[in-house]
């Protein structure tokens, strides 16, 4: 893989940050794509710009507005609140579609740019319950981008079977801890680096973290 070119899906959060490290490392070449879907809060583009920036990065800013207008809820609206469980089991969180479209866009990107790597970070350990972050999914449409484009593409997903505490420490062993703790965006109220520690999105990160370090403490 030292010598071929990835695409990371790239939100400027924690988890796509520390794939974006984890690209930087294994491939010659990396890009990252963001995509705009009118989300709550524009932050979120802007911090991925800066980070993409520091770390002199191409990377591709993609319009999915259309995504907005069809999937309402709390990253979309600012007038739906951010709840765990609804009554179909799912957080008010969840953007239906959004990963299925996100990796069909960058399999796109890929395809253009001569890519045959995609880099996404969902995860099935420490994750909200959304149907499109389970291995399953994603072994599933890297066969669909293959056969609808005659491509060999390979969806890495390096956190799939970590938790919150793991990724921390493999963003250590990156070299990266401090630079994606206080770089960051995950907090669903718009606040970058340790954010408003009370949404759901800062308490995991806040557990994994306060794990991570107790666990480096022993050593």
């Amino acid at each position: 893989m030292k010598n071929e070119k990835a695409v990371v899906v790239f939100s400027g959060g924690q988890d796509s940050t520390t794939c974006l490290f984890w690209a930087i490392k294994k491939f010659a070449e990396v890009e990252a794509v963001t995509f705009d879907y009118n989300q709550r809060h524009a932050t979120e583009i802007e911090c991925a710009k800066n980070i993409t920036s520091t770390l002199g990065i191409k990377h591709h800013i993609l319009d999915m507005s259309l995504l907005n207008q069809l999937a309402p809820n709390a990253l979309t609206r600012d007038d739906i609140e951010i709840k765990e469980d609804q009554n179909d089991g799912l957080p008010s969180t969840f953007v239906p579609g959004r990963n299925l479209l996100f990796l069909s866009f960058a399999g796109v990107l890929a395809y253009q740019i001569g890519a045959r790597h995609i880099i996404t970070g969902v995860c099935e350990t420490d994750f909200s319950g959304y149907p499109d972050c389970r291995d399953s999914f994603i072994k599933s449409l890297n066969v669909s981008l293959n056969l609808s484009m005659d491509k060999s593409f390979v969806i890495h997903t390096p956190l799939m079977w970590l938790n919150k505490a793991e990724t921390w420490k493999l963003a250590d062993e990156l070299d990266a801890f401090d630079f994606i703790r206080e770089n960051t965006l995950t907090c669903y109220n718009g606040l970058i680096a340790d954010g408003c520690g009370e949404c759901p999105a800062c308490k995991l990160r806040r557990k994994g973290l306060e794990e991570y370090l107790d666990g480096r403490k022993d050593l």
